[in-house]
């Protein structure tokens, strides 16, 4: 079987019974892409042809890259390639797995990146409450703070994920649902947009139910969504980076600060393990420090 065809066959099963997302998607489009091109100037272009020996070479040609691929980059390509593999044989379109024995790049243990609650206040407080986009973009705001949303599942909502004033149904990685409380404050930023400034802006475009829309009323993009956090952290004249996933981290690290137990903080971020969950854990250790040495009577 020809490697592309065989490439357009594991995406479309991504796409179809894995339920990825498009950003994902087009993530694994790029790697194989990538592979496809390798093996095509190597001369391999038939799927027999690909042997242990050839994926190996091909993952230490992209590693002595220069510059120097970060290990995240690494591990996401031979994971594409590992899944490809295993996918063509699991369907019988190919007999052996020539990518079984890859193993990712050990990746050094990052630290999400969380806003003080300060910087969190003045970031929620930066869109202007006079402008109509402003009175969305905060609703926005308060909302991902609120549920500790991704940026793509605060977007993909509907007028109908609202389910009562209190709680929101998202849909996460797989399409996966999960039911997470909502506070005062995001309740009534959303309701001020959605009745001040949502039918004004549902006016202007084609009839959707996405909760959140743009300024020509078309459903509001990542790249806008991005865009309106940037804005609103320049705006709050923040010093540390502010990316579409800061908010999340500092919904988990704040409700583990505030005492909350960490498997209650892995449902409400919808993790499929608590292993993940566990890293924000990590991040409130200085608050750890701090307790001790007020409270042990041997701590100094």
């Amino acid at each position: 079987m020809r490697l592309d065809r065989a490439i357009d066959a594991y995406l479309r099963h991504l796409t179809i019974e894995r339920g990825l997302s498009d950003h994902t998607i087009d993530a694994y489009r790029r790697d194989l892409a990538g592979y496809a091109g390798w093996l095509q100037d190597a001369g391999v272009a038939d799927l027999d042809a690909v042997t242990p020996a050839v994926v190996t070479e091909f993952a230490a040609a992209r590693a002595s890259e220069e510059p120097p691929p970060a290990a995240s980059s690494l591990a996401r390509l031979q994971s594409s390639i590992r899944g490809l593999h295993r996918f063509l044989v699991r369907e019988g379109l190919a007999q052996d797995d020539p990518a079984q024995r890859l193993r990712p790049p050990r990746q050094p243990q990052r630290l999400p990146k969380a806003l003080s609650i300060d910087e969190v206040e003045r970031l929620l407080a930066a869109p202007s409450p006079d402008e109509p986009l402003g009175l969305r973009d905060r609703a926005l705001l308060e909302l991902l703070y609120a549920t500790g949303a991704r940026v793509s599942e605060a977007i993909s909502l509907d007028l109908d994920d609202l389910a009562t004033g209190d709680v929101l149904r998202l849909r996460g990685k797989g399409d996966k649902e999960r039911i997470v409380p909502v506070g005062s404050f995001a309740q009534e930023a959303v309701a001020a947009y959605v009745t001040r400034v949502r039918p004004e802006l549902a006016a202007k475009g084609r009839a959707t139910a996405k909760l959140f829309l743009g300024a020509r009323g078309a459903p509001l993009s990542r790249q806008s969504a991005w865009l309106v956090i940037q804005a609103a952290a320049e705006r709050a004249q923040l010093s540390a980076h502010v990316s579409p996933h800061t908010l999340r981290h500092s919904f988990a690290t704040h409700l583990l600060q505030g005492g909350a137990d960490v498997r209650v903080v892995q449902e409400l971020l919808g993790h499929s393990s608590v292993a993940t969950t566990q890293i924000y854990t990590h991040v409130t250790v200085d608050t750890l420090r701090d307790v001790y040495a007020t409270s042990h009577p041997r701590a100094r």
